[in-house]
């Protein structure tokens, strides 16, 4: 153990000729000590990220400082003397010096050449006007954004999309989690509107399993600001959730098939109705509640079904209307190969006999629930009705690529 000397030892040292020489630390100043803990953060960042930070207003305000006070502390020999034993990452060694006023400057002077303002009891930690962990967090899951050195190359996409929404060939249509925006719902080739931009999904990759069992896959996606970023198609389903702003884009042949309500110049073009049988029919009996018509008509429904006991396509039977969808400036047959296709592997296969005893397949019934029927009606409101099909053994409509 370390034996301290008492006042009598040190005389008895000094008559001995033994001078005793407390080794004392340097004291460093406020300022170096808050310059070394400045850097300490920068340091933490750099640990985090695998970079530097890094200027440009769609950073997180803290990197955004953190780039700010490093180009301050390169910029004077003083603080890199200082720093350098404890640079062990090599953050200002690499560095290329920025000229730069010699004099201290807050963190709260940074801030404000920065924008944010009303810090809280001059305390860095409490900051108002700026985002919580939270959104930060939310901002880290779209990844962080890089210059796309092949822009050039996208630049023409986002032209000609920009054009089709002004002129109506395109529509966007919000984002909502209730109503069922599936990962699936997101492919190659498709754009979105996230955070004031235009996200072009440019590549996904191949799908794997996530560490929750899910199935995933990386994305490159371009925005409109020239920038773009390497993220999971989780995570962009995720940010899409969570800005209330998001919107989907819609491809250009789909456009608005219908709207719920009409504008005075549209012009009516016809219904969307579904029927129920009341025929004998024992396939019919046994399957009512799920065995529907529907099709498009331009007239009036009730007429078009006024004879339908004489008629083969309506089983030689009397009918029920379950539902009817109003239609506006829409072509008619378009949409009803569109429906029929998408229920076609559900197409009920029956055959009677007219009333010449000839025989007769009727091709407008199919074996679906009505909530699917709404569903798809939905889908051709917000136009994302295109790669959809019925699939019987889930009784959902699927897009065409996930079936197996």
């Amino acid at each position: 153990m370390a034996k301290e000397f008492t006042d009598e030892d040190d005389a008895l040292l000094a008559e001995l000729g033994v001078e005793v020489e407390t080794k004392k630390e340097a004291a460093r100043t406020p300022r170096e000590e808050r310059i070394i803990a400045g850097f300490e953060e920068i340091q933490r960042f750099v640990t985090e990220h695998g970079r530097p930070p890094q200027h440009g207003e769609d950073r997180d305000i803290f990197e955004r400082l953190y780039s700010v006070r490093l180009d301050r502390l390169r910029a004077q020999p003083d603080c890199l003397a200082l720093l350098q034993p404890f640079d062990h990452q090599g953050i200002l060694a690499d560095a290329i010096l920025v000229p730069g006023p010699d004099e201290d400057i807050s963190d709260e002077e940074l801030l404000s050449q920065l924008g944010v303002d009303d810090i809280a009891q001059n305390d860095i930690t409490e900051l108002r006007h700026v985002r919580s962990t939270a959104d930060k967090r939310a901002a880290e899951e779209i990844a962080n954004r890089e210059r796309c050195e092949d822009f050039d190359s996208f630049k023409p996409l986002f032209n000609a999309v920009q054009k089709d929404i002004d002129s109506g060939v395109r529509i966007t249509r919000p984002i909502r989690k209730e109503a069922g925006f599936l990962k699936t719902d997101i492919r190659s080739g498709e754009f979105f509107i996230l955070g004031g931009q235009v996200a072009y999904v440019a590549e996904v990759s191949d799908f794997f399993k996530a560490p929750n069992g899910e199935s995933d896959a990386r994305l490159r996606v371009i925005y409109s600001n020239g920038t773009e970023s390497n993220l999971l198609l989780r995570s962009l389903q995720r940010a899409l959730y969570k800005d209330e702003t998001s919107r989907r884009v819609s491809e250009p042949s789909a456009g608005p098939l219908f709207t719920g309500e009409n504008e005075d110049n549209d012009l009516a073009s016809g219904t969307i109705y579904v029927l129920r049988s009341k025929s004998d029919n024992p396939i019919v009996t046994a399957h009512r509640d799920l065995i529907h018509k529907i099709g498009v008509t331009g007239g009036d429904v009730a007429k078009r079904i006024a004879n339908a006991k004489l008629d083969p396509t309506f089983l030689l039977a009397d009918v029920e209307v379950i539902a009817t969808y109003k239609l506006f400036n829409i072509c008619r047959t378009k949409l009803e190969k569109i429906i029929h296709r998408v229920f076609d592997p559900a197409r009920l296969d029956i055959q009677i006999e007219d009333r010449f005893g000839n025989p007769v397949i009727p091709r407008e019934w199919f074996l679906v629930p009505l909530f699917v029927i709404n569903e798809a009606v939905e889908k051709i409101k917000d136009s994302t009705i295109i790669g959809y099909m019925y699939d019987p053994a889930t009784s959902r409509l699927m897009r065409t690529k996930d079936w197996a």
